[in-house]
């Protein structure tokens, strides 16, 4: 399998389209100003944009993902009114090569190209044992997908585990949960642990509280922990990194992440300053009777804002290094 040069790769969320080109398989990738996805009716517009901007040398490759599971080479946004068809976008952009992954997929595929300063340890430095590892993380919903490494070569493992039902856990979740609003009838992890989970949240310990509905949208909140680390909203976040914390730890149990559980997203990064690592970890660990098998078990956050950018980007490079179908997934 290769992948011509040079080539586009890109990350199409719920909200946010980021992009960068790539000339050679020894470039660094250049990264492109970020566009909304809302903004265009489609990723061959939004594409053609950035061409038309950049005035450079089309691509003869992309790599591509987004947020939801690929199917027949297409994938059709969760959180946003986009899809993405691999060979028809690979007809209209007169591209050699392209492929999509789903978006906790590449994240998870990139894992092996991250550095040690992109990342940031959540409680003890442990080792990483041999074994499956996991990425996962909110932004507008929530990702999660685990890699694992088959002799010489890399396997992603893409999950909708985001949809699994949440429950409550502590007191303090106890009150708050028959408050929360449901998505689809339901309370999953995804309901609780993304960027609108964080409003969802915030209103229900509002509610919880006697308090009228103020809450606001989740950059009004957050903005507003990080100005007042006591006040109520500061509060609501560190919840909210509990939760993440609790969930991170199930999904190590899932899979049996001996190699670590990695935290992605873009919401992490900006309310990193609120995260209590003991407690994160505690919440993390408390999985009776299996905390012994959880204490040993990394984490870490991932602070470089294109990681997902440069691990495909290492896939375009090096695609004998990774377990993936090119036969039945690329656009050509």
């Amino acid at each position: 399998m290769e992948f011509p040069y040079p080539l586009l790769v890109c990350d199409i969320g719920g909200t946010n389209v980021r992009m960068a080109a790539v000339e050679d398989a020894a470039a660094q990738p250049e990264f492109l100003p970020r566009l909304k996805t809302a903004d265009f009716p489609g990723f061959h517009e939004c594409v053609e944009h950035v061409l038309g901007q950049r005035c450079a040398e089309r691509p003869r490759s992309i790599l591509a993902c987004g947020a939801r599971p690929v199917a027949h080479r297409r994938l059709h946004l969760t959180n946003a009114s986009c899809t993405i068809d691999g060979p028809q976008t690979a007809y209209r952009l007169g591209l050699s090569q392209g492929i999509l992954f789903n978006d906790f997929e590449a994240q998870a595929l990139a894992l092996p190209a991250h550095r040690p300063e992109w990342l940031h340890a959540i409680g003890p430095d442990l080792p990483r044992e041999p074994g499956p590892q996991i990425i996962l993380g909110p932004g507008t919903g929530l990702g999660v997908a685990a890699l694992v490494r088959n002799g010489d070569k890399f396997l992603p493992l893409a999950s909708e585990a985001a949809h699994m039902e949440l429950g409550p856990a502590t007191p303090e979740d106890q009150t708050v949960w028959p408050l929360l609003e449901r998505f689809h009838g339901r309370i999953t992890a995804e309901t609780v642990i993304s960027g609108p989970g964080i409003a969802r949240l915030h209103r229900a310990r509002l509610a919880a509280a006697g308090e009228a509905d103020a809450a606001g949208h989740q950059t009004e909140i957050v903005g507003r922990a990080l100005a007042d680390p006591h006040g109520r909203e500061a509060d609501t976040i560190r919840h909210f990194w509990r939760l993440t914390g609790r969930f991170a730890g199930d999904m190590a149990l899932v899979f049996l992440a001996r190699c670590g559980v990695t935290l992605s997203g873009g919401i992490l990064p900006r309310i990193r300053d609120l995260l209590d690592p003991t407690a994160f970890r505690a919440a993390f660990e408390d999985k009776a009777p299996m905390t012994h098998l959880l204490v040993g078990i990394p984490t870490s956050l991932v602070t470089a804002p294109d990681a997902v950018l440069a691990g495909m980007a290492a896939i375009a490079a090096h695609p004998e290094r990774y377990q993936i179908d090119y036969r039945e997934r690329a656009w050509r």
